[in-house]
């Protein structure tokens, strides 16, 4: 006879789990991240919040062990919303920083799926916005193989990031050309020649992988085999997309730089804010 995995008691033959159980053990889940995001969002004492949260557990068959993840989940769910607008508040930022403090969370945790960067970013994109040099306090290790100018600051950087080069390809196509006269009886020669013309095509080229800076002046980008630095007023059009952005820079034989496996909007919105400062 087996036994329940929730609450340990006898389940019958071939069964793991009573079907109540089951239902009770996931409805209590999706309560406590909605308790622990509602909480969050209104100022709720925490240690109301943790009372809470033991003893929706204790109810509702969730170990112990599974009971952070879901503190996590719903700080997730909280960013979600706060970010829902585009813009982080300053009393939503110290709602998610009373939060991380009162429940001793450290960063690595709270960014187990990405939210504390998120945090991070758009704070950083709002001091931009409001004529304020950003302070990242997200502690990142970073190894930095630029040599920045004098009084300038690194804003974020990006590792791993694909460069690729808009190039045009040229190809020469052709084809004989002329016509046949009869010289005798049943017999022809051709007068023809051979003439080319050249064909252009636009591929997207791979160059090499590297790490892509922003600072609060220009752009940088340096790998194995190609490094170099834009300044932000030599960019003329400049196209986020999800994971990645294109830049291009002023002078006639520019073409188009992407660099992908990174965040498109944020760079995007850092370097279009930076660049009206």
């Amino acid at each position: 006879m087996s036994k329940c995995i929730y609450c340990g008691e006898k389940a019958g033959l071939f069964n793991s789990r009573h079907r109540e159980c089951e239902d009770k053990y996931l409805t209590t889940k999706i309560n406590i991240i909605e308790l622990v995001s509602s909480s969050i969002e209104k100022g709720i004492d925490f240690k109301q919040l943790q009372s809470e949260v033991e003893k929706l557990a204790n109810e509702g068959l969730v170990n112990a062990e599974e009971v952070e993840d879901l503190y996590i989940s719903g700080y997730d769910t909280t960013v979600g919303n706060f970010l829902d607008d585009g813009i982080l508040t300053k009393d939503e930022e110290e709602k998610l920083a009373e939060f991380k403090k009162n429940l001793n969370f450290d960063q690595g945790t709270l960014d187990k799926n990405g939210s504390f960067q998120k945090i991070v970013k758009a704070v950083i994109i709002r001091d931009i916005s409001e004529w304020k040099l950003p302070a990242v306090s997200f502690d990142i290790v970073w190894h930095l193989p630029f040599n920045f100018q004098k009084d300038e600051k690194l804003v974020w950087l990006f590792q791993n990031v694909e460069f690729y080069e808009l190039r045009t390809r040229t190809e020469y196509q052709g084809g004989s050309v002329g016509a046949s006269v009869r010289v005798a009886k049943g017999f022809y020669i051709r007068t023809s020649s051979f003439k080319w013309h050249p064909v252009q095509t636009e591929e997207m080229r791979y160059i090499d992988t590297g790490t892509f800076a922003i600072t609060d002046k220009q752009i940088y980008f340096v790998s194995s085999l190609k490094s170099f630095r834009i300044e932000f007023w030599k960019i003329i059009t400049m196209t986020p997309y999800e994971d990645g952005i294109s830049l291009q820079k002023d002078g006639v034989s520019a073409k188009p730089q992407i660099f992908k496996n990174l965040d498109g909007w944020f760079a995007y919105n850092v370097i279009s804010n930076l660049n009206t400062k």
